[in-house]
């Protein structure tokens, strides 16, 4: 009980200072993007890859001055992937920063905890890295999604096992938050479409390593494939563990984006036979896309010694479409000016088929391969 007072009291607050702030706010010669995303922890390299895609470009941007005299800042701070943290980091952004839009939040149940005081306000939030269904809800003026959902995804993975692999004994591990339970929902919904059912489940607290307990429980059924809605490290885990008890080691592993493919293949050892990876965004080898091209160039402009990735893609394509926004308005810089013209760019992204889409990948010969 006292967690859900203190998330209560510091809701109250919070509201308190966006209601003054949204009067008395001035944006002046830096437009401040402010992020709440875990830097540290078992799922800090998800974090620090939107980190790094959303810098790469920002910093760009005010290098080549693409805003005239005006320059981006982008102010970050870390949560550990604990909602508790994500709404004292933003209390911090608000009042203190007094950013002028909230960018890249990562995480369905951190970015959950703060949603009372974002639909309350009018403050711009774009881009979270999160699939969840209740950021997809109609009348939400200040939001501004450009991934596919997590319900786009699962719908991608068992379309592809049913139809093209003809699998129907389907298993999910998943997350035993706000996040797992999306992910759950959904699939639940996409197996119902064709006839099916789970034939088994298993979850694990966020934040740790506890498998054990499902991987028994989901071993027991010999799944055909295993829908996977979770962090990297648990998530590699799990599968390392379950290989060792599956003799037929034909089982299926199937990943939504929000896993990290890259940070998960790396601790599998790059052991990825049998292994799916849904990604909504294409990938970042794929040279004949001029912005895959030019991302890699301004990546490593900025981190040198960093891989490319999917996160990061994904994060700069949203700092990119962001700034072109900021750059088509005329006059005075305002939130509505802003999120209106994003609307309207995202619509040409999703033309150009970098937003709104599902890919299927696998892992073969040292890279990501389009499977679907």
């Amino acid at each position: 009980m006292k967690k859900y007072r203190y998330i209560f009291i510091i809701t109250v607050v919070i509201l308190g200072i966006l209601i003054y702030y949204q009067k008395h706010s001035d944006i002046g010669s830096t437009i401040k993007f402010g992020s709440s995303l875990p830097l540290d922890g078992i799922n800090k390299q998800l974090g620090l890859s939107v980190k790094q895609g959303a810098m790469a470009y920002f910093d760009y941007a005010n290098k080549q001055k693409l805003l005239g005299d005006k320059k981006i800042r982008f102010i970050s701070y870390d949560d550990k992937y604990e909602p508790e943290l994500t709404l004292e980091n933003l209390n911090t952004l608000l009042h203190k920063d007094k950013v002028f839009a909230l960018f890249g939040f990562v995480g369905t149940p951190t970015i959950k905890a703060i949603m009372p005081i974002i639909s309350e306000s009018n403050i711009p939030f774009i881009a979270p890295f999160s699939g969840a269904s209740f950021l997809r809800i109609p009348k939400r003026d200040n939001f501004v999604n450009f991934r596919s959902s997590y319900a786009d995804e699962i719908e991608k993975i068992v379309g592809y096992l049913y139809y093209i692999k003809h699998i129907t004994k389907i298993a999910i591990f998943y997350q035993n938050d706000d996040y797992g339970d999306d992910g759950y929902v959904a699939t639940i919904k996409s197996l119902k479409k064709r006839g099916l059912s789970l034939v088994s489940e298993g979850t694990y607290k966020r934040n740790t390593l506890s498998v054990t307990q499902a991987l028994y429980d989901i071993y027991s059924s010999k799944p055909e494939a295993i829908i996977m809605v979770g962090a990297y490290k648990p998530v590699a885990l799990f599968v390392k563990r379950y290989r060792q008890m599956d003799k037929s080691k034909k089982t299926i592993f199937c990943n939504i984006s929000f896993v990290n493919a890259d940070e998960l293949v790396h601790e599998l050892d790059y052991k990825t036979k049998n292994m799916i990876f849904s990604q909504t965004v294409p990938s970042y080898n794929d040279l004949s896309l001029p912005i895959v091209k030019e991302y890699r160039k301004i990546l490593k402009i900025k981190y040198p010694h960093t891989k490319y990735g999917f996160v990061s893609l994904e994060s700069y394509l949203d700092a990119k479409i962001s700034v072109e926004a900021l750059k088509k308005i005329q006059s005075n810089i305002s939130r509505k000016k802003f999120l209106n013209n994003l609307r309207r760019l995202t619509k040409i992204y999703k033309e150009k088929k970098l937003f709104g889409r599902v890919f299927l990948f696998e892992y073969k010969d040292k890279k990501f391969v389009k499977l679907h």
